[in-house]
C-alpha cells in the first residue's frame, strides 16, 4: 500500500440495506457510477455483503457496502440476513432502499428501529419512481430511479452532507507533539514481518508525523542503541512494535518517553481507557480460564506470530505456567457472546473502522468481560505499562501501584 492511499479503516462506511428486489444493487451502481454489484430480477441475487473502497464525489473516500436482502427465507436465507445485520457493526451511514410501489414493510421498519437504537445516521431511498411515482414526506426520505438516475445526484449530495457530519479529524500521535520534534520508530524485521513493506500501523504513523512536520527516524530494535547515540539531542518519543517492548525499554533511557504502535492505535480507536482498565485481569487468571485473542485482519501467520506464539508464551510465563484455554478470532469473526471468556486481548484494530472497534468493546463491557489490547497487555506483563502510558498521564495515574 502506498503512503498516499487512505486505508479502508479510515474511510466512512456506507451500507445499503433493504428487502430482496428493492433495487439495492441498482442504487449502489447508480451512486457509484460503476457495476459494483450484480443486478438481477432473481430474488436473493446478492448472497454476501460486497464492499468497495473508492473515491466518490462529492463524498470523498468511502467504503460502499451492498448487502443481502433482509427478508431472505430458509436456513441459508436466515444466515444471509444475519450477515446483513452484522454489517451494521461497521456502518457509519445507512441507506435503506425501498421499492416505491410497495412502501415500507415490517422488515424495513425493524431495520429502521435498529438504525435508531445504534444511533446510525440513515436515509430511506424510495427506488423505482420511474414505475411508481412517490412523494417523500420526511427529512430522511428521498425518491430516486436507479434506472433513469432521477434523484441520484440529490442522494449523493445528501450522503455527502451526512458524511461531513460524521467525519471527525483525528491524529494518531502528532497531536501530542510539536512540529520539528524528533520521534524514533522501532520496527523489528524478523520472520513474522511482511516481505518488502511496513505494516499498516507503521505506515500510518509515519504519514501522520510527516504531515505535521515532525522529524522521523526509523530503525530496527537491534540498532536502537546506536541510533539514540547518533542523535544530537534525545528524541521527544520512542514508538515501538509491541513484540519488541522489553528490549526497547532496556535500550531506551528512562527520561525518554516510550510507547507502542498498539497503544497509540488503541487511543486512536477510542479503546485505550478500557484496555488499561481490563489489563489487570491477566493477574487474576486461573487454570482453565478461557482467553480470546482477537485480530481485526486475516494475515498469513508466520513463525513467531505475535498472536498465536508470542502472546501465549508471555501469558504462560506471567501467570506462572497456568493452563489457560486460548481461543483465536480474526477478521470479521468476532463472537457476540463473550460470557465464556475471562479476558479478551485484541490487536490495535488498524484494519477495523472505529464503529466496529466500538461495537466489540461494547460487547465486552455489557457482558462484564475485561478487554485489553496487545500493546497494553505486553507492556503490563513486562512491567513497563506505567512508562508506556507516560504520554497519557491521566491513564497512567489510574494504574494500581505494582
Amino acid at each position: 500500500m502506498s503512503l498516499q492511499a487512505l486505508p479502508s479503516a479510515e474511510r466512512l462506511h456506507i451500507g445499503f440495506f433493504g428487502r430482496r428486489n428493492a433495487g439495492k444493487s441498482s442504487v449502489v451502481n447508480a451512486v457509484t457510477g460503476q457495476s459494483l454489484a450484480i443486478v438481477s430480477d432473481v430474488l436473493g441475487t446478492t448472497t454476501d455483503p460486497v464492499s468497495k473502497a473508492m473515491e466518490l464525489l462529492p463524498l470523498g473516500p468511502v467504503v460502499i457496502i451492498d448487502t443481502p436482502g433482509i427478508d431472505d427465507e430458509g436456513e441459508l436465507g436466515s444466515l444471509r440476513v444475519q450477515k446483513s445485520y452484522g454489517v451494521l457493526h461497521k456502518t457509519d451511514i445507512a441507506v435503506l432502499v425501498v421499492d416505491a410501489g410497495e412502501g415500507l414493510r415490517e422488515e424495513d421498519r425493524r431495520l429502521i428501529e435498529t438504525f435508531q437504537k445504534k444511533t446510525i445516521p440513515y436515509l430511506i431511498v424510495y427506488n423505482k419512481i420511474d414505475r411508481s411515482p412517490f412523494q417523500p414526506s420526511g427529512e430522511r426520505e428521498i425518491a430516486v430511479s436507479a434506472q433513469t438516475r432521477e434523484g441520484v445526484e440529490e442522494l449523493k449530495n445528501r450522503l455527502a452532507a451526512l458524511c461531513r457530519e460524521e467525519k471527525r479529524e483525528k491524529t494518531i500521535v502528532s497531536h501530542l507533539l510539536s512540529p520539528g520534534e524528533m520521534v524514533v520508530l522501532v520496527v523489528p524485521i524478523d520472520g513474522s514481518a511482511p516481505k518488502g513493506r511496513l505494516i499498516l500501523p507503521q505506515q500510518q504513523t509515519i504519514r501522520d508525523l510527516l504531515d505535521h512536520h515532525c522529524l522521523v527516524t526509523v530503525v530496527q530494535d537491534t540498532e536502537l542503541s546506536e541510533a539514540l547515540q547518533a542523535l544530537k539531542d534525545p528524541p521527544r518519543l520512542v514508538i515501538t512494535d509491541s513484540q519488541a517492548f522489553a528490549r526497547v525499554s532496556r535500550d531506551t533511557p528512562e527520561d525518554i518517553p516510550l510507547t507502542s504502535f498498539s497503544i497509540l492505535f488503541a487511543n486512536y480507536k477510542g479503546n485505550l481507557k478500557q484496555a488499561v482498565e481490563g489489563v489487570t485481569a491477566i493477574g487474576r487468571l486461573k487454570d482453565g480460564d478461557r482467553v480470546l485473542i482477537s485480530e481485526g485482519c486475516t494475515h498469513h501467520r508466520q513463525c513467531g506470530d505475535i498472536g498465536t506464539v508470542k502472546l501465549p508464551a508471555l501469558l504462560r510465563r506471567f501467570t506462572g505456567g497456568k493452563e489457560l484455554s486460548l481461543s483465536w478470532s480474526s477478521g470479521t469473526e468476532f463472537p457476540e457472546d463473550l460470557s465464556e471468556y475471562r479476558l479478551v486481548i485484541h490487536c490495535g484494530g488498524c484494519m477495523l473502522n472505529e464503529k466496529e472497534m466500538q461495537y466489540r468493546l461494547r460487547c465486552a463491557r455489557e457482558q462484564n468481560v475485561p478487554m485489553t489490547n496487545y500493546g497494553t497487555a505486553i507492556a503490563y506483563m513486562n512491567g513497563i505499562l506505567r512508562r508506556s502510558l507516560s504520554i497519557f498521564p491521566e491513564l497512567a495515574a489510574k494504574l494500581p501501584e505494582s
